[in-house]
């Protein structure tokens, strides 16, 4: 069964998400491709919208459409990502109120957060005064 064709499944797709794009930037890979979903693509969006990456796009394709997501790198060759932590996990829900939203790495970074009015970062999160779970922070 060739790569592309094996049926994909995993326990926390957010933390496989995460783990990929970490492990691509210490590979110095371009890109990645990934199963896409409905929260990937959301986190990715904003990721994005942040400078963490120059750009994704959404191949669909039958069974389940792609996510290709191109990193970003300085003139050096260094990536824009230098780190990645997923905070709130399956096992261990993390939610914070809107006037208890941390700064990541004194507001280098940022964090991703899953709100009523869907995913945004922590500083988003906090100029509409909401909470909600804190998905992961990167810097």
């Amino acid at each position: 069964m060739a790569t592309s064709q094996r049926k994909y499944t995993a326990s926390d797709p957010i933390a496989d998400l995460l783990t990929r794009i970490r492990n691509a930037c210490k590979a110095d890979h371009e890109s990645l491709t990934l199963p896409s979903a409905k929260a990937k693509v959301a986190i990715v969006k904003l990721l994005e919208a942040e400078g963490f990456i120059s750009g994704f796009e959404i191949i669909e394709e039958s069974p389940q459409p792609l996510l290709r997501i191109d990193l970003k790198y300085d003139e050096e060759r260094r990536p824009a990502i230098s780190g990645l932590k997923r905070i709130s996990k399956p096992g261990l829900r993390i939610y914070t109120g809107s006037t208890n939203i941390q700064r990541v790495m004194g507001g280098v970074g940022a964090s991703v957060m899953s709100t009523s009015q869907g995913m945004m970062t922590g500083s988003q999160a906090y100029r509409r005064r909401l909470g909600g779970e804190v998905i992961c922070h990167i810097w």
